[in-house]
């Protein structure tokens, strides 16, 4: 009975032996068992709770990291914009050289002569001239081609039907980022929209985020089609994996980090993206590839335009 003290109180042994000298000490070891299974437990769900909590606060966590993340990305693309289409300021015009006196007697020359013979040398406060090759890089206009378009494939997690318009459903797009992405598009009313739910996808990344009937919009699915009620996606390769990028044989260029609304590259490419007699997808006879994979197409469309 001496090593229940700590559980019960002397005067309880003591009465439990007075009433039950034979069992009192089997009587006593039973219910220390149960106690200390009831502390177990109570300590187990006190656990499981604190660990909920954790999940919890570990998963906002999270997403405020992704929300920073974004903003940061949003705030160095505007950096980089205003960089790019800030004014160059005119080169400045060299001084004019002062002729050099030629002496009757062959004297030698002056300090002040030395100065004026040198004309790479600057005056004072006076700013260096731009050189014609940094004018040139900085005029030079920026190519137009379907490089600049950032193309991935893309894994749809869910989808639905946009509440405000029957005529469009919200995507929730995997593209091997830390975060999906949230995609509107309009699809055909005769489709099953479940049925594109875990299927791959051809995504245009770099548009710039919009919102349509009040969601927005941070990416565009790319599909063909002949009519409003018969659009069909652009299929990637078998073996494609969310985040690969489409590239295109005969422009190896990078992609923008943003597409320039003013600019217009998407409007000016699009008429030139076509599948052909196949069914495969190209740009001027370049097709949407992904390297060591295969090209992308659609499941029975040809010769339509891409969208």
């Amino acid at each position: 009975m001496a090593d229940s003290g700590d559980i019960f109180k002397p005067s309880f042994a003591a009465l439990l032996h007075k009433l039950d000298p034979d069992d009192s000490e089997q009587i006593l070891d039973y219910f220390k068992t149960n106690v200390l299974l009831i502390r177990e437990k109570a300590l187990l769900q006190a656990s499981v709770r604190e660990e909920k909590k954790l999940l919890v606060e570990n998963a906002r966590l999270k997403n405020d990291i992704a929300d920073l993340r974004v903003q940061l990305q949003e705030k160095n693309k505007r950096k980089i914009a205003k960089a790019l289409f800030a004014p160059v300021p005119p080169p400045a015009k060299p001084a004019p050289s002062l002729p050099v006196r030629q002496s009757d007697s062959a004297s030698p020359a002056s300090p002040v002569e030395d100065r004026v013979e040198r004309p790479g040398r600057r005056r004072r406060g006076e700013r260096r001239a731009r050189t014609k090759s940094d004018t040139l890089s900085l005029g030079e206009e920026p190519r137009l081609d379907v490089s600049r378009l950032d193309i991935r494939i893309g894994r749809v997690l869910s989808i639905r039907r946009h509440p405000l318009a029957e005529t469009l459903s919200v995507q929730v797009v995997e593209l091997g980022e830390p975060a999906p992405r949230t995609v509107v598009s309009k699809l055909s009313q005769e489709q099953d929209i479940e049925e594109l739910c875990g299927n791959l996808v051809v995504v245009l990344c770099n548009v710039r985020p919009c919102k349509l009937k009040g969601v927005v919009s941070q990416a565009r699915l790319l599909c063909c089609s002949t009519s409003d009620d018969n659009i069909e996606m652009l299929t990637p390769p078998p073996g494609s994996t969310p985040g690969d990028r489409v590239t295109f044989n005969n422009y190896p260029g990078e992609p923008d980090r943003e597409l320039v609304s003013k600019d217009r590259v998407w409007e000016i490419l699009q008429p030139d993206l076509q599948t052909d007699g196949r069914g495969v997808a190209n740009y001027k006879g370049a097709w949407f590839e992904v390297k060591g994979k295969g090209l992308c197409r659609t499941p029975t469309l040809t010769n339509c335009f891409i969208h």
